[in-house]
C-alpha cells in the first residue's frame, strides 16, 4: 500500500487555511488517481477533493433517506399520530 498526500489548494479554498493529509491506498486506487488529466482535474489532490465531497453528499442524503423512511414507519404504526395530522390538516386546501 502506498502513500498519498493531499493538499488543498490555496486559490480554491481562500476562507481556509492549507491543510495536508496523508493516507494510503490500494494499487488499483494509486492508477485510478493518476489518470486525473482524463477525468478533467487539475492534479490529483483535486480529484480528491472531488470524490470525497461526492460522497459527503451521498452518505447526507442516505442519512435524509433512512430518517424519512424512519418517520414514515412511525406514522404508519401510529394511529394517533395520524388522527391528529388529519385534524391539523382540516381546512387546507388539497
Amino acid at each position: 500500500m502506498e502513500q498519498f498526500t493531499a493538499r488543498i489548494d490555496p486559490g480554491r479554498e481562500k476562507e481556509h487555511a492549507v491543510q495536508q493529509t496523508k493516507f494510503s491506498c490500494e494499487e488499483n486506487q494509486l492508477e485510478f488517481l493518476s489518470n486525473y488529466k482524463e477525468y478533467g482535474f487539475k492534479d490529483k489532490s483535486a480529484m480528491v477533493r472531488a470524490s470525497l465531497n461526492l460522497l459527503c453528499e451521498k452518505l447526507e442524503a442516505q442519512k435524509l433517506r433512512e430518517s424519512a423512511d424512519l418517520y414514515a414507519e412511525i406514522y404508519s404504526d401510529d394511529s394517533e399520530l395520524k388522527i391528529l395530522t388529519d385534524s391539523a390538516a382540516q381546512g387546507w386546501p388539497e
